[in-house]
Formats: structure tokens, C-alpha cells, sequence
């Protein structure tokens, strides 16, 4: 879980986030949403109840925050090695820069 701020910077929500990857003092985090999947990159939870979520969900790889570690607040639980593959192969193939 985490408290993202948005950008107006006068508000914030408390949302679940997966943790990309650490960097310094900040985390790359991407949302974690229980909206429809609306494009290529959504990439719905087999095993959302082991990775402590309440509803289905996914994982919305077009959307990206870089936050300060201070933010994340509660570990939920983890993903499954299924879920964390397709994220992966979703990553790969949708996202990641093919330069």
C-alpha cells in the first residue's frame, strides 16, 4: 500500500501499488487497480486473494509513479510466480523501450 500524492501535490490516495524496483531512497511502483483492463498493458491478477488484494484486480503497467520510500506503507502480499510472469512477458513486450 501506498499514499500517492497527486500532482496538484494538495491531495493524496491511499492505494495498492506493486513495487517495480528500488532506487536510492525512491520506489518505481506501478498501480494496482480492480477497474476493467482497458488496454495491452493491464494485465489482470490470476492469484489477486494470495497477493493480499480484496477484489480482482490488475496490474496497470501504463501507469508509473516514482515515489519516495516513505510512502509505502503496508506489504500486502506477494504475487504469484504465474502473475509474475505474465507481468514480466506483458513488461517485455508492451513496455520496455525495443530501441
Amino acid at each position: 500500500m501506498a499514499d500517492i500524492p497527486f500532482t496538484h501535490g494538495k491531495a493524496s490516495k491511499v492505494r495498492p501499488v506493486l513495487v517495480l524496483w528500488l532506487d536510492g531512497l525512491d520506489a518505481v511502483v506501478t498501480v494496482i487497480t480492480s477497474t476493467v483492463p482497458r488496454s495491452t498493458t493491464d494485465v489482470p491478477l490470476g492469484d489477486w486473494r494470495a497477493a493480499g488484494l480484496r477484489v480482482p484486480s490488475i496490474v496497470r503497467l501504463s501507469r508509473l509513479d516514482c515515489l519516495e520510500q516513505p510512502l509505502l506503507f503496508r506489504r500486502l502480499g506477494t504475487l504469484s510466480a504465474a502473475d509474475r510472469q505474465t507481468i514480466k512477458t506483458t513488461w517485455d513486450l508492451q513496455v520496455k523501450p525495443q530501441f
